[in-house]
């Protein structure tokens, strides 16, 4: 019961504060910002993200789409035990935070393209260990696979301060080539 609660309370208070924020002309959609993985797995067994996290994440999205406004999900870690969930139960219209080493965004892109947008993805670890050249080389691949659609360029997570401008500036400029 008390694991309940907790979930409750927290997304009670998360659908309020975004049917708070879609009621905003300037704010075109939402983003749900919440970890639901590592690098193997999820944190909480699938089960339990469908009995406390899908149904509040659910409602998140229908909020969202009630006020025209789509719905990206960020979640870091390995999603595969609940991809379906996010595509076919909450509803999300994308997702991003992408990694190399548990699914190339390349990859996420060929599976999921047709169900759920696929936001971002060029690894931070490769912006920072690879050339601007090979950054902008990896960035208009990633662009022409993604020529049919559902695909937005950036990078798999946030951009940290460490990451050299030269490589952060060559991955914007594959928008515009």
């Amino acid at each position: 019961e008390l694991v309940q609660d907790l979930f409750d309370a927290v997304g009670s208070r998360l659908v309020r504060y975004y049917a708070n924020a879609v009621q905003y002309g300037t704010v075109g959609g939402i983003i749900g910002n919440d970890d639901w993985g590592f690098k193997t797995q999820v944190m909480l067994s699938p089960d339990d993200m469908r009995r406390y996290v899908i149904p509040w994440h659910a409602r998140i999205v229908e909020t969202a789409h009630q006020a025209g406004k789509a719905a990206v999900l960020h979640s870091c870690g390995n999603l595969e035990t609940v991809m379906d969930d996010i595509c076919d139960v909450i509803g999300y219209d994308g997702k991003h935070s992408y990694e190399d080493t548990i699914l190339p965004v390349e990859k996420a892109y060929a599976r999921y393209h047709e169900r759920i947008a696929v936001v971002g993805g060029i690894d931070v670890d490769f912006v920072v260990r690879h050339t601007p050249e090979e950054v902008n080389a990896r960035a208009r691949r990633m662009l022409e696979l993604a020529a049919d659609g559902g695909y937005a360029l950036g990078t798999g997570n946030s951009v940290p301060p460490f990451v050299p401008e030269e490589q952060y500036l060559a991955l914007l400029a594959a928008a515009t080539a």
